[in-house]
């Protein structure tokens, strides 16, 4: 089927299905449209990257809060605090289904201190750290220098074709402080 597959509520995908379960009242913020936002930023990532030989590889978007990220951080990763992004890859692929690559656990309160910290907009970082989660379920990595690069370097790319931008670069001096 050339025009993509149908997600959830009959949502055209290039790649498989992207779910998105909202698990926290914290995201309902006026205006930022997060399963809608979040929905967009993996599919660029699933579109960019051949996911599966056959294009139908799914991605469960959670979008949640810091309470849960920090229990599961602690849990998988040993640190007790939360984070802003988990992403935990599927088990074994079995014949004759989709191929589902994983889920990408968001929270709402370090994800929104982030952004604010850095002067970008709620639904821009948002959609960053989903690119950046479903890199990981793809096999992107940024433990060494140069994998950070290239991860870092496709991110970048994806985030421009959504109107996004580089959230690596160095903010731009504001205006009060071009004036002092």
């Amino acid at each position: 089927m050339s025009g993509g597959r149908r997600g959830r509520r009959g949502a055209k995908t290039g790649c498989g299905r992207v779910a998105v379960l909202v698990r926290s009242p914290l995201w309902r913020v006026p205006g930022l449209r997060p399963a809608e936002t979040a929905r967009r930023a993996a599919r660029a990532a699933l579109d960019a990257v051949a996911a599966s030989p056959d294009g139908a590889a799914g991605v469960t978007l959670v979008l949640s809060h810091d309470a849960e990220l920090r229990a599961l951080n602690r849990l998988w990763r040993g640190k007790d605090r939360p984070t802003n992004v988990l992403a935990f890859p599927s088990g074994p692929k079995w014949p004759g289904r989709d191929a589902a690559l994983g889920e990408v656990i968001l929270s709402f309160e370090t994800l929104a201190r982030e952004a604010e910290g850095a002067g970008r907009p709620l639904g821009h970082h948002l959609s960053h750290l989903v690119v950046h989660g479903v890199l990981h379920l793809l096999g992107y990595d940024h433990d060494r220098p140069a994998e950070a690069r290239r991860m870092e370097g496709l991110e970048v790319k994806l985030l421009a074709g959504l109107g996004i931008s580089d959230p690596y670069a160095a903010p731009a001096p504001s205006r009060r402080a071009a004036r002092r």
